[in-house]
Order: C-alpha cells, then sequence, then structure tokens
C-alpha cells in the first residue's frame, strides 16, 4: 500500500500568503492529508452524504449569497451544522466580509478560518498544485540530478563510476545542479516527476581527493536549481568488452520510477571518453525525439533500408563509425 504523506497547515498559510483571521491552536500541528478542496454548496443545503471532512473548505461568493438570503438565526443553524464536521480549514477568498455567524461557528468548533485577495478559480488552481507537490508520492534515488539544455538528467550507477565528476563539468559547461549524492523524486501528476534535493545537504557535492564542495558558492546562483522534472535516465557503468551496447538508438529504454516510464540509456565508462559531452548530446537528442525526430530511422531511410527494423537486426548493423 503507498504511502500517505501529510503537509502541516502553516507551510500552507505561508506559501499561499493567507490572512489567518482565527486560528485554535499551532497551525504546524494541523495536517492536511488530501489534495482535493470542497466549496460546500451542498452541504449548506443540507445533504451530507459522500462529505469528505479531511478537505480543505473553500467560500467564495455563490456561498455567501447563498446564506445571505438567509436570517442570522438560520445561517448560525446550518453554518454550527458544516462547523462540526471536523473540517481542517476554512478559506475565503476575494477578501470577502466574513459574516459574525460563520466566526461565531469557527470559535465554538475550533476550525481556522483564512482568507485571501485572489479570484476563486485563480486561487484553487494554485493552492491544488501546491498540495500536488506537498502530498506527492515520492522515492529517493542515489544518484545525481543535473539540468542539461532545460532537460532533467538523472545520473544513476554506482559508487565512484564517476556521476558526480561528470555532474561538475556539466556545471563548469553552464549546465545547472539539482541534488546530488539523494534524488528525491515526487510523482506530482499522473506524467510528470520532479526531482529535489534534500534540505539539508542542498547544493553540496562529494568529490573523492577533493572532499565535500557547495557548488553554489564555487560556481554561483547560476549553477544550482531547486526542482527539476526527470526527463531522462542515463546509467553510467563501467565499459564490458563482453556486452553488446546499443550503436543505432532504434530501441527506446524505459526505467519505470513511481510507475512512470522515463527514457532511459545507458552509457560505458572508459578512459578518455567526455561524459560531459556525450551526456549534453543525449538531452539534445531526447529533446529531438520528443518533437518527433529520430536520426537513426531518418539514416535507415537515406540508406533505403526497411523503416520498420526488427529488433534483432540491428545488432547486425553496419559499423557506421568505421568509415
Amino acid at each position: 500500500m503507498a504511502k500517505l504523506y501529510s503537509v502541516a497547515l502553516s507551510k500552507l498559510i505561508e506559501d499561499l500568503k493567507l490572512e489567518t483571521v482565527y486560528m485554535p491552536r499551532d497551525p504546524q500541528e494541523i495536517m492536511i492529508k488530501t489534495v482535493d478542496i470542497n466549496r460546500p454548496g451542498l452541504q449548506l443545503c443540507g445533504f451530507y452524504d459522500y462529505f469528505d471532512s479531511n478537505r480543505i473548505q473553500m467560500f467564495a461568493l455563490s456561498e455567501f449569497a447563498y446564506i445571505e438570503k438567509y436570517t442570522p438565526q438560520e445561517r448560525q443553524k446550518f453554518l454550527d451544522k458544516f462547523f462540526s464536521q471536523n473540517i481542517p480549514a476554512v478559506i475565503i477568498t476575494r477578501n470577502l466580509e466574513i459574516p459574525e455567524e460563520m466566526v461565531t461557528a469557527a470559535n465554538t468548533y475550533e476550525v481556522p478560518l483564512l482568507r485571501t485577495a485572489q479570484h476563486t478559480c485563480d486561487f484553487m488552481s494554485t493552492m491544488i498544485a501546491t498540495l500536488k507537490v506537498d502530498l506527492a508520492p515520492r522515492i529517493t534515488r542515489h544518484g545525481v540530478l543535473v539540468e542539461v539544455y532545460g532537460e532533467g538528467i538523472l545520473l544513476l550507477g554506482e559508487s565512484g563510476v564517476g556521476k558526480s565528476e561528470t555532474a561538475i563539468e556539466l556545471i563548469k559547461r553552464g549546465h545547472r545542479l539539482i541534488a546530488d549524492d539523494a534524488v528525491e523524486i515526487r510523482r506530482v501528476s499522473d506524467k510528470t516527476l520532479v526531482g529535489s534535493s534534500p534540505a539539508n545537504i542542498r547544493h553540496f557535492m562529494e568529490l573523492r581527493g577533493v572532499g565535500i564542495i557547495n557548488a553554489r558558492r564555487i560556481f554561483g546562483m547560476g549553477s544550482v536549481k531547486m526542482t527539476e522534472k526527470v526527463d531522462m535516465v542515463i546509467s553510467l557503468e563501467q565499459w564490458d568488452k563482453t556486452k553488446v551496447y546499443d550503436r543505432m538508438g532504434m530501441n527506446d529504454e524505459y526505467t519505470e520510477i513511481l510507475g512512470i516510464k522515463v527514457p532511459s540509456l545507458t552509457i560505458p565508462v572508459k578512459t578518455g571518453r567526455n561524459l560531459a559531452i556525450i551526456i549534453e548530446v543525449a538531452a539534445m537528442n531526447n529533446r529531438q525525439k520528443k518533437m518527433g525526430y529520430n536520426a537513426a530511422q531518418e539514416l535507415l531511410k537515406q540508406l533505403g533500408m526497411v523503416e520498420d527494423i526488427p529488433a534483432d537486426a540491428l545488432n547486425n548493423a553496419p559499423d557506421y563509425n568505421a568509415y
């Protein structure tokens, strides 16, 4: 069963710049556990079937227009019933004036009351995006995450294979570091993985023979980044003479992370190979493939070969590097 994550209400208040109207206790202790947000139109009418009390509740123009049709005594009655559902927080948008009955109900049932000046739709989309990141399923991988020409490249491999050294060379060439040694990967949607570094080791790197360095201090703020999408996985391994490596690039390989397939490559490490340049080319080639161009297919077309070649035939293709 997947692990469920939560985020403190205090972090949402800080990230979304919310005004605190009423707070019954330390917001650090109030945990939000779901991405979903509810606008309680049906609940104000008395329909509580299928009501999820774990969701943050949001009041906007339509909800206030509805409750204003009732007398203060009637408003107090159905607001008391609503606030008694053990909800985590209520947010009012558009800086709307809060009825006294709502403040009373919030105090009675100790429900945080917050407010924002943003329009409802804009705020809801921003809040859902924020919650998706904070509550996303996550995994930590041993590797290095760098941004190369706008592509998030996750470098994997055994300890000592040269991941950090390759990342340093990429940083010197103008690319950016996101994480070294430990990469925290979050699944923020059904198609997107976002990688970051644990806060306590952010921007630090280990280089054997040199020690610990701070990439941001040495190379400047332009050399680092807080988060980046994982667009490609590159595994570095020591060159094995007995292994046949893909020379054509016709077979698309993928690595599955948190249920999402990410394009992947295996690059053999050998003395004299410039890994930084190889990774730069791999990043640009990956962008080309996403835009619909495959150089291997183009070459085979120009040679008059059949477009759809069986996978086992590719291993017997001519070695064009020999000409």
